[in-house]
């Protein structure tokens, strides 16, 4: 675990990503938080269409354990493809752009 080494001195000018980057945390953080938000967006069109994750599941041809490591938030080991087939079991499309 890193330690900061000015722990007592907060720069007020400093922006939360640039803590995080200063520290060397800023993508692992922005890669968390995309997946919590992918997951809880697939969540939310399961409920919304009333879909089970058995039914889900089923959807994706996979496992419902496969569905369960997705909708984890904290769980950051999803492929590209187990998204793409989740998008689409909710009738949408991923898409991917780099900047």
């Amino acid at each position: 675990m890193k330690t900061n080494k000015n722990m007592g001195h907060i720069d007020r000018s400093e922006t939360f990503d640039e803590f995080l980057a200063k520290d060397g945390l800023l993508a692992e953080t922005e890669e968390s938080a995309i997946k919590e938000i992918i997951a809880d967006r697939i969540r939310d069109a399961m409920n919304k269409q009333g879909l089970s994750k058995t039914e889900m599941a089923a959807r994706m041809k996979t496992s419902r354990r496969q569905l369960d490591r997705l909708l984890h938030p904290e769980n950051g080991s999803v492929t590209l493809a187990t998204l793409r087939r989740a998008a689409s079991a909710v009738g949408w499309n991923l898409r991917v752009e780099l900047e």
